[in-house]
């Protein structure tokens, strides 16, 4: 029987000389007899007086939880393993506040086989203690369904729910049916097919769900020798072909190690207070099962207790009778009766290795999963945030900035930088050459981006953004507005216009600026596009000035004239490549006569060495015909 005990805090260390020196489960309550905690102990007396010692320094978590605690209550155990079991049950039954959290919680497909005469075989999710065979669990439906087919494909199985029984059958009570006419099943209903007959396929379907497919192919192997013996070659032809699907099903596995008979490998991997332990069950060198469990940690457990926890979890979920367990960090605590190795070179080393790196994928996905979750939670109160402060209708998801950047009213770009979920969408950014204003007119050309924009937006019938933000003040907002107008675009797009010296928001028809504080990040996120838009238009426009600078450089180049010069430019690039290509790209790309007159300019530029004037053009151009091919036109 066990024994109960309650205690305060403050009576411990009377009560310290009264803990036995045994094994067992300790149970921390607070005042309002909430159970904060559960606990195993090999040591009863040692375990819990650890909590309370003064010259140790608690935080955090545990800090709190010992602040908390105003009874203990224990029950004994006749060993640590029992109480190792007694502690997993408790945690699962009443998930305390400080214990570790087992996450993959979720009930799992089973296949049962019914406790009835002719069992059935059919998935289930609930487990019912009624005596029926409970096998699984599978990490997936489709795992479960799959092993589902391949034991009614080698083994003919009824599938109706008939209350057979010896009287019922003798009497006639049941007629067969279809699934008898097309060979998926014996009619056991009519009693064409004995109880005894029906039970011995169950005993082999077991030895499949379990794993042990050489022990099933070998029942098939003696049942074909004696149909065979018997001269029943078309049975023995059937029972053949049962014995290549299980092979075939058996080469899916992974092969390890053949000579690694009935093993449970173990692995942990953890980060932060999110661990992962891994599990795989092999039977005859081949990985039969695969799982995942994810567990939260709570207080400061490490690795190896983490470990032992899975460890119990997944043999008792399992239903494992391996006797020998590869792990890849010693644990206490283990029945002594189990080979419990940690490997460190050879075969073993290799499977436990496996194991780790299948658990820390599972926790390097679960992390990105975590993270994924909390930018999206955090996007959701940003945009809700923007909204707020803007006064909009709805959350500004999508928003675009313009800006305009020229010099001295020449090489005029405007810019427009999309952002979408409070993050800049680059693939989205557009440019546009101002083409109907001449002279440095920042109210005009803003006017022509935001139409030009909105007015592709309209015909393409593509989604219109949030809200417009231009780079201005009232100026640059009303042109914006007056493009929107035209396009009938002004009452369905919101618009705001920021001012650079004291960032002051600018809403249509509104005199008075909106002043948002400065660690705002509604601010702060209009700041960055406008900044953003401000970077983007500026380096397309001083891109736009090189080009234009070198394409006049490149017309003062004998025969070459704007034509001539864009082509050039679209080819190199810049004066420097251009003087460094030879003959043969320059006759490919304007011709031989313009490639002498860029030859002779290159010399004059001084910017090739790559260029020897001392040969003649003539022997140039047969090298470079020769270089592309043979006799060709080249003009």
């Amino acid at each position: 029987m066990p024994y109960f005990c309650g205690v305060r805090p403050e009576e411990f260390r009377q009560l310290e000389i009264v803990l036995p020196e045994s094994p067992g489960v300790y149970r921390y309550y607070d005042r309002s007899e909430l159970l904060l905690y559960v606990g195993k102990a090999k040591n009863l007396r040692k375990r819990v007086s650890s909590y309370f010692r003064p010259d140790l320094q608690r935080e955090g978590r545990l800090r709190m939880m010992i602040d908390r605690i105003a009874r203990i209550d224990f029950t004994l155990t006749e060993t640590e393993m029992d109480a190792l079991l007694l502690e997993n049950s408790l945690i699962k039954t009443y998930q305390p506040r400080y214990n570790i959290r087992l996450k993959d919680d979720k009930t799992y497909p089973y296949l049962v086989i019914r406790n009835e005469h002719f069992p059935r075989i059919f998935p289930t999710r609930r487990l019912v203690r009624d005596g029926s065979t409970y096998l699984g669990p599978f990490p997936s439906v489709l795992a479960m369904r799959t092993m589902l087919e391949l034991v009614r494909r080698i083994y003919p199985l009824r599938t109706c729910s008939l209350p057979l029984n010896p009287r019922s059958i003798a009497q006639g009570k049941f007629r067969a049916c279809l699934e008898y006419q097309i060979g998926n099943c014996l009619a056991p209903c009519e009693g064409r097919q004995s109880e005894a007959s029906y039970l011995e396929q169950i005993d082999a379907i077991r030895l499949i769900l379990k794993g042990h497919y050489q022990k099933a192919a070998a029942l098939l192997r003696d049942e074909m020798k004696l149909h065979a013996a018997d001269l029943r070659f078309e049975q023995a032809a059937r029972v053949k072909k049962k014995m290549e699907l299980l092979e075939q099903y058996q080469a899916k596995s992974t092969v390890v190690h053949h000579d690694i008979t009935e093993t449970d490998v173990f692995s942990v991997a953890m980060k932060d207070d999110t661990a992962v332990v891994n599990f795989l069950h092999m039977q005859q060198g081949r990985i039969v099962i695969s799982h995942n469990l994810e567990i939260a940690r709570r207080l400061d457990e490490d690795e190896a207790t983490l470990l032992l926890y899975g460890i119990v979890e997944l043999r008792n979920r399992y239903n494992s009778e391996s006797k020998r367990l590869l792990l890849n960090r010693a644990v206490e605590g283990l029945p002594a009766a189990l080979d419990v190795q940690v490997p460190r070179q050879g075969e073993k080393k290799k499977i436990v290795e496996l194991s780790w790196k299948n658990a820390m994928y599972f926790l390097s996905d679960l992390i990105r999963q975590r993270d994924d979750k909390q930018q999206e939670s955090r996007t959701t109160r940003v945009l809700a945030q923007m909204q707020k402060d803007l006064a909009l209708n709805h959350p500004p998801a999508y928003i675009e900035c313009f800006d305009n950047s020229n010099f001295h009213g020449t090489s005029a770009v405007s810019a427009c930088v999309v952002f979408r979920d409070a993050k800049p969408s680059k693939k989205d950014y557009r440019h546009f050459l101002i083409r109907s204003v001449e002279g440095p007119n920042d109210f005009a050309s803003m006017k022509e981006a935001v139409y030009r924009r909105y007015r592709r937006l309209v015909e393409e019938k593509l989604p219109l953004p949030d809200l417009v933000v231009v780079d201005g003040g009232k100026g640059q907002l009303s042109s914006a507005l007056e493009a929107l107008s035209a396009l009938g675009l002004d009452r369905k797009l919101p618009v705001l216009g920021i001012a650079k010296n004291l960032e002051e928001l600018f809403y249509p028809n509104d005199p008075v600026p909106l002043h948002l504080d400065k660690k705002s990040i509604t601010l702060k996120i209009i700041q960055q596009m406008r900044d953003e838009a401000h970077r983007f238009g500026l380096t397309h426009h001083r891109n736009l000035r090189s080009r234009k600078f070198i394409a006049t450089q490149l017309t003062e180049i004998p025969g070459v004239g704007p034509k001539s010069a864009e082509v050039l430019l679209r080819r190199f690039g810049s004066v420097e490549r251009l003087c460094s290509a030879s003959p043969a790209e320059w006759i490919e790309a304007v011709g031989a006569r313009r490639a002498e007159a860029i030859r002779l300019w290159c010399v004059n530029q001084h910017s090739a060495e790559t260029i020897n004037p001392e040969i003649p053009l003539a022997d140039r151009i047969e090298t470079a015909k020769t270089a592309m091919g043979g006799d060709q036109n080249i003009d």
